[in-house]
C-alpha cells in the first residue's frame, strides 16, 4: 500500500483576470464533482483537492504581492501518477483554467506534456504536511465504507428475519463471515489491509534514525544557540506586543466565509498571512516548519495529533519567497469546534508556529499565551482566512472517527476472538 502525498501549484494571475478566472471556478465549485470544466471525480487517486484564489495583497513593506492561483491535492502516491491524470483527464479543463495564468502554453502549443511541464515548473513543497493515517488509500476508505454499510444491511435483515436475542457474539461474527465469502465483490475483505511497503517504512525508518543522529551531534551548537535565541526571543515578542494588542473577534468577513461551509460532515479551511519582517522570524518558522513535519510524518501519523483526530489533511506552504504562509486544513465538524479543538489541545504548538505571523496575539517564550486569548485567536483566524472558489472530498460523508471505524471492522473481521472481543467488534456495527 502506498503513502500520500501533496501536490500544490502556484501560478501568478494575468493582470485583468482575476474576476474572470473567479467567475470560471464558480462554475467549478458549484458542480466540483461533474461539472463540465474540472470533474475532479475523474481523478482516481484525490482524497481532497481545491482551487484557491489568493488576491492581490501587500506584504510586511507596504509593497503589493499581484493575485495568484493556487491548485492544491491531497492524494496517493506515487506523485507522477496524479500529475499524468491530471494533464490527460482534466487537460480541457487546465486550459480553460490556467489560460488565465501567466506562462501558459498557448493555444496551439497545449499537449499533455507542455501541461505537465507547467504545473512541474510552478510547484510548490509544503514545509509541513499532515495526513490523518499513513497509508490508507482512496481505495481502502471507499471499500471499508461499502464494507460496512453491507454488514449493517445484513444484520438488519437477518434480525428481521431470525430472532438473534440467543446467539452469542462469536456466532453472530461467523455468521457474518460466512456472508462475506458468498459475496465476490466483498472477498477482497478476507485480507487484511496491505499496510504501508516494507521499502518504504524501511526507508523512513532510516531517514528517522538518522535525523535523531545528527541532532545529537549537534547538542553542543544547540546549547550554545539557546541562550541568544531565547534572548531575540523574547525582544522580539517584547516588540511585537503593542501591534498586536488591538485584535479582538470581528464577523467582518464570516458573511461571504459561510457560506462555504457545513455543507456536509467535512468542512475546508484556507488562510494566508505574512511572516513578521527579519532574518530571525524567517529563520525561526522555517525551523519550527521542519520540526513540525518531522512530528507529522514519524510519530503523529495513526489518526491523533495530540487529541485531536478529526483533521484529515493539513498542509503549511512558504510562498512569495518566503514572505507568507499559506495553510489549508480538511476537517471534521463546524469551524467553531474547529478553533476550540486547536484552543484546548495544540494551543502551545499554534503559538510556535503562528506567532511568527502578523497579528498573532501577544505570547510569551514562544508558546506561552497566544492561542489562550481565544477571542484574539479567533479573530485572528478569521481575519486571515480566503474563500476557497473549488473544494473537492472523495468521501464527503465519512468523518474521520468514522473512516477509522470502519478499518478496525474490516480488521477485526478475522483472526481469533474470545467473547468479549467479538461482542466489542459488533459493536462497531
Amino acid at each position: 500500500m502506498t503513502h500520500q502525498v501533496a501536490l500544490t501549484v502556484l501560478a501568478k494571475i494575468k493582470p485583468g483576470e482575476t474576476e474572470n478566472l473567479k467567475d470560471l471556478l464558480r462554475i467549478v465549485g458549484a458542480d466540483v464533482e461533474k461539472n463540465e470544466i474540472f470533474p475532479f471525480v475523474q481523478l482516481s487517486s484525490v482524497h481532497f483537492a481545491r482551487f484557491v484564489i489568493l488576491d492581490e495583497a501587500k506584504n510586511v513593506h507596504n509593497q503589493s504581492i499581484r493575485p495568484s492561483l493556487v491548485f492544491a491535492s491531497n492524494v496517493d502516491a506515487p506523485l507522477g501518477d496524479h500529475l499524468t491524470e491530471l494533464v490527460t483527464h482534466t487537460g480541457e479543463g487546465l486550459d480553460r483554467i490556467y489560460s488565465h495564468c501567466e506562462g501558459y502554453p498557448g493555444p496551439g502549443q497545449r499537449t499533455p506534456s507542455s501541461r505537465l511541464n507547467y504545473l512541474r515548473a510552478h510547484m510548490v513543497p509544503s514545509q509541513a504536511f499532515y495526513v490523518n493515517t499513513l497509508g490508507r488509500t482512496l481505495e481502502q476508505v471507499h471499500q471499508e465504507a461499502k464494507l460496512r454499510d453491507s454488514l449493517e444491511g445484513i444484520l438488519d435483515r437477518q434480525q428481521a428475519e431470525h430472532d438473534w436475542s440467543g446467539w452469542d457474539a462469536r456466532r453472530v461474527r461467523a455468521a457474518i463471515q460466512g456472508f462475506i465469502k458468498e459475496q465476490p465483490d466483498l472477498r477482497w475483505a478476507e485480507r487484511p489491509a496491505a499496510g504501508l511497503t516494507f521499502g518504504w517504512r524501511l526507508k523512513e525508518r532510516i531517514r528517522f534514525f538518522l535525523t535523531l543522529l545528527v541532532l545529537l551531534v549537534l547538542i553542543p551548537v544547540f546549547l550554545l544557540v539557546l541562550p541568544i535565541w531565547l534572548a531575540l526571543l523574547r525582544y522580539h515578542e517584547k516588540k511585537d506586543a503593542a501591534e498586536e494588542s488591538h485584535l479582538q473577534l470581528s464577523s467582518q468577513t464570516r458573511g461571504t466565509l459561510a457560506l462555504h461551509e457545513d455543507h456536509l460532515v467535512q468542512n475546508q479551511f484556507s488562510a494566508v498571512g505574512n511572516v513578521k519582517p527579519g532574518w530571525f522570524r524567517a529563520l525561526t518558522v522555517r525551523g519550527l516548519l521542519w520540526a513540525l513535519n518531522f512530528g507529522f510524518r514519524h510519530i503523529f501519523n495513526r489518526g491523533i495529533l495530540t487529541g485531536v483526530d478529526t483533521i484529515h489533511f493539513a498542509q503549511w506552504i512558504m510562498i512569495d519567497e518566503g514572505q507568507r504562509i499559506l495553510f489549508l486544513s480538511n476537517y471534521d465538524g463546524s469551524l467553531e469546534s474547529y478553533m476550540d479543538d486547536f484552543i484546548n489541545k495544540v494551543a502551545r504548538g499554534l503559538n510556535a508556529v503562528f506567532s511568527n505571523g502578523v497579528g498573532y496575539p501577544k505570547t510569551n517564550w514562544l508558546v506561552l499565551e497566544g492561542a489562550n486569548d481565544e477571542q484574539a485567536f479567533k479573530a485572528f483566524l478569521y481575519k486571515h482566512q480566503i474563500p476557497t472558489q473549488a473544494w473537492y472530498t472523495a468521501y464527503g460523508w465519512l468523518t474521520a472517527r468514522n473512516i477509522d471505524n470502519n478499518a478496525k471492522v474490516r480488521a477485526g473481521l478475522y483472526g481469533e476472538k474470545e467473547e468479549q472481543d467479538a461482542a466489542m467488534w459488533l459493536q462497531r456495527l
